[in-house]
């Protein structure tokens, strides 16, 4: 069996912003919708068993209370924001294991869900579905896989080594030394990427990287200027690191049971209805079948 992991968040922002835009009689502006439950139908016409799909039901999570500057939903198109409820209704709908996150974040719940499936000798693979950077800790092997639809682009473990030039167990290490932009945490000054790669392929974790410069037997240029930089910020690196670690909650799901797709429910004829999408419907139908 191979499981699907859905990063709702990030789709509903790519189709808001790759699409025209759709305003319906009943719901407003609905278009991010209806691409998101275009891509979930897909997934489920090319033979997907068993699908999970999560969001952020609120952007602030327990990190806000961690770091001031980590990522809130200011900013955010209203008409955008708007439409996280109608997808996360529309997605119970279709019957598809959705979590709504609000004290974790969706990628957190993907984390989650990727490790249950992962435990589970009948998963022969976890596709977890976003580019987020984040998420590539969650690699392992080939049987945990990084899928970016938009490049069309598959990272196992070794892709991940190739794209970030360390392991998956240390990307938390590597975000918070170089820093996290989108996430809103600034990282190390000094610790551009190419040397955290070569400082966390030799030591892993950044409590394991020595304050003696001495001790490094590598070729980074200005090294006792890094290891300056790190006693100096080392609590902030240590916070970034723990802002980087995705939390595991196996309350969200008990089984990967539980992501098998059962059809969707009564109610999702009328959501088609609503969002004005008949085609959606006649593809629903067309599954049932």
């Amino acid at each position: 069996m191979k499981v699907f992991l859905l990063d709702g968040t990030y789709e509903l922002f790519r189709q808001f912003y790759g699409r025209p835009g759709h305003h319906s009689a009943i719901l407003g502006e609905v278009d991010a919708v209806r691409g998101v439950l275009a891509s979930v139908l897909t997934l489920l016409e090319q033979g997907a068993t068993h699908v999970g799909v999560a969001t952020d039901h609120v952007i602030e999570s327990f990190r806000n209370d961690m770091w001031p500057g980590y990522k809130t939903g200011v900013g955010i198109d209203p008409t955008l924001w708007s439409q996280f409820p109608i997808l996360e209704n529309a997605l119970v709908a279709m019957g598809v294991a959705t979590w709504p996150m609000v004290e974790l974040e969706a990628d957190d719940a993907l984390a989650t869900a990727a490790s249950v499936a992962f435990r589970d000798d009948r998963v022969d693979q976890i596709a977890i579905m976003s580019p987020d950077k984040d998420l590539a800790q969650c690699v392992i092997g080939a049987k945990i896989v990084q899928v970016d639809q938009r490049k069309n682009v598959v990272y196992d473990e070794a892709g991940v080594l190739e794209k970030f030039g360390v392991m998956p167990s240390s990307i938390p290490d590597y975000l918070a030394l170089v820093g996290d932009a989108a996430d809103g945490f600034p990282g190390l000054q000094g610790w551009g990427a190419k040397s955290t790669a070569t400082v966390l392929r030799e030591f892993e974790t950044i409590e394991q990287i020595p304050l003696d410069v001495s001790q490094w037997k590598l070729n980074v240029r200005s090294a006792a200027t890094l290891i300056a930089k790190l006693e100096e910020q080392f609590d902030n690196a240590l916070l970034f690191k723990d802002l980087a670690t995705l939390r595991v909650d196996e309350s969200l799901l008990t089984s990967v049971d539980e992501l098998e797709w059962q059809g969707a429910s009564p109610t999702f004829a009328q959501f088609a209805e609503d969002l004005e999408a008949p085609r959606l419907l006649s593809r629903m139908e067309k599954l049932a079948r």
